[in-house]
């Protein structure tokens, strides 16, 4: 089960529908919270139950997607795969060890990344910041979790991420991070119960710049080093979360050192099972 929150052009307020191939059944008689499906005690059973008493299909196309997300926070779990060890110790040498450490150590590395009014929907536009010459998607597997930090659903995240920024000093690591648009999330949530095996899906990046395919990646979630439960477990020692949580579990595919993305180039990600998310990038304002 494919859960959407959209807009139309008749009404523009957020909805929550079921998508079904290019069609999507309303659920909740227009309510706007996803949540309320995804934090009921069976969010399978909520969705057949408004979805057996929903309005007509709407045409896929003739919606707007929104992000998936309605007042939950969003964090990152950082050097959960070889690969982005490895980035970020090329970015900056004097933290190599640490980095090193971290991606050997029990305890993960956990950072605060967007409140829901920095995260893009599909078609948004992620941003580059203006004091930033060298800025990367980074595509991750999303977990989206309850209150009681209940795995319920997988969604897919774009951790953007200014590496120039963070590579100066690991202590700018929140400026690197967050800003406005620094997020992507969609194109829905995939129940939990619908995916069987999230430990092994494929992930695919593709960057195009001017109609031609600038960069592209592969990776799997086999390949991470933390076991989903263990981040889970880590990020709610001390820590509640009443409107529940999105958590990015890390990027596999990191482009060259030679690459930043530049105004007007556009980021697909794919994850098995999940969809398709797709931003344009823009420096700043879109100026």
């Amino acid at each position: 089960m494919n859960l959407v929150k959209f807009a139309t052009d008749a009404d523009p307020s957020p909805r929550v529908g079921l998508l079904q191939g290019d069609e999507v059944v309303p659920l909740g008689g227009g309510s706007s919270r996803l949540s309320e499906i995804l934090h009921s005690g069976d969010p399978a059973g909520t969705v057949r139950d408004l979805a057996a008493r929903a309005e007509k299909s709407l045409p896929l196309a003739s919606i707007r997607l929104l992000a998936p997300i309605d007042r939950q926070e969003v964090w990152g779990a950082g050097v959960t795969y070889e690969r982005s060890k490895t980035a970020r110790e090329e970015e900056s040498q004097q933290a190599a060890t640490f980095y090193d450490l971290v991606y050997r150590a029990e305890r993960p590395e956990l950072f605060f990344k967007a409140t829901p009014h920095r995260v893009v929907g599909p078609g948004g536009a992620i941003r580059i910041r203006r004091d930033a010459r060298w800025t990367v998607p980074e595509p991750e597997l999303a977990l989206v979790l309850s209150p009681k930090l209940e795995l319920v659903g997988y969604t897919i995240g774009d951790d953007v991420s200014a590496r120039d920024i963070e590579g100066e000093n690991p202590l700018y690591l929140p400026q690197a991070k967050v800003y406005d648009a620094c997020c992507a999330l969609g194109p829905g949530v995939v129940l939990a119960s619908s995916i069987a095996d999230p430990s092994s899906l494929e992930i695919r990046l593709e960057i195009h710049r001017q109609g031609a395919l600038a960069f592209e990646g592969t990776t799997s979630t086999a390949r991470m080093a933390r076991r989903f439960e263990d981040l889970i477990a880590w990020l709610g020692r001390d820590h509640s979360f009443p409107d529940g949580l999105i958590l990015l579990t890390g990027t596999g595919i990191i482009p060259p050192d030679d690459f930043a993305l530049e105004s007007g180039d556009r980021v697909r990600i794919a994850i098995e099972g999940l969809g398709v998310l797709e931003n344009a990038a823009v420096r700043g304002d879109g100026a």
